[in-house]
């Protein structure tokens, strides 16, 4: 699925920072998990996968596709990586219909003109996540259920081969939160496409974590198996927080 290294310094005088990740996932690993604390570098590590960012080294490979490779002087353009990327606040256009939307990958920002094909391709994946019937409404008109719909209708139309979940259910109540995780769980069954999902809640990371990848200060450490482990604690809190605590000593050095 996603192999990476990378490093990248930001010199800010008031507080620099340094993010090295690494990690690597198969395949046959559906969705992985990034988890821990805010500022770690997990929407920076996202930012890199998604060519928004550029590392200062290291490499990212996604499937067989080399997309950044210091070495080599590989950097793919983000328009060319076949990425589908949800942003935290699903960065829905709000000039732009559903509809406008969800084109938006085939079309481009100032492009609210949607051609016959390229509405033919985004009625197909609004129906697919049952949100046809709102194409023409604005963002400003849907729920907070029906705009992560939205959003991930648009990940999905660019026909990615990875997606990028930046907290998809933070801005959603308890029982919605319950709800979708059900169905986005189906969704990306049925799509067969992987995804990397960053999140601060326990549940989700319980309920979507086939691989795990724990940030602290802009270090990573990975979770060989996620379930094995679960098994032995009475709550994904519990669990995590051993695992945080156990490599403590490896995150500060």
């Amino acid at each position: 699925m996603i192999s990476l290294r990378l490093h990248k310094e930001f010199r800010n005088a008031n507080a620099p920072f340094a993010l090295n990740a690494e990690f690597s996932f198969l395949e046959d690993c559906g969705s992985a998990v990034l988890f821990g604390p805010s500022g770690s570098g997990k929407t920076l590590t996202m930012q890199c996968i998604a060519g928004l960012m550029r590392p200062d080294d290291g490499f990212i490979r996604i499937g067989t596709q080399t997309v950044f490779d210091s070495a080599g002087h590989v950097a793919v353009p983000a328009q060319k990586r076949r990425i589908g990327y949800m942003f935290q606040d699903y960065a829905l256009f709000p000039h732009m219909t559903v509809l406008q939307n969800v084109a938006f990958p085939h079309g481009g920002l100032f492009s609210r003109m949607v051609s016959r094909r390229e509405k033919e391709c985004a009625m197909s994946v609004l129906r697919r996540f049952g949100i046809d019937h709102l194409a023409s409404h604005y963002p400003s008109e849907i729920s907070g259920g029906q705009k992560q719909r939205a959003a991930l209708a648009r990940c999905c139309n660019a026909d990615p081969q990875l997606l990028l979940l930046d907290e998809p259910f933070s801005a959603l109540d308890p029982l919605m939160r319950e709800r979708l995780r059900h169905e986005m769980q189906e969704l990306l069954s049925s799509m067969g496409v992987p995804a990397l999902i960053i999140t601060h809640d326990p549940e989700d990371a319980d309920f979507f974590a086939q691989g795990l990848v724990f940030y602290h200060s802009g270090s990573t450490h990975q979770v060989g198996s996620y379930a094995s482990v679960r098994r032995d604690f009475p709550s994904a809190a519990a669990c995590l927080r051993h695992l945080q605590e156990s490599w403590a000593p490896s995150f500060h050095g």
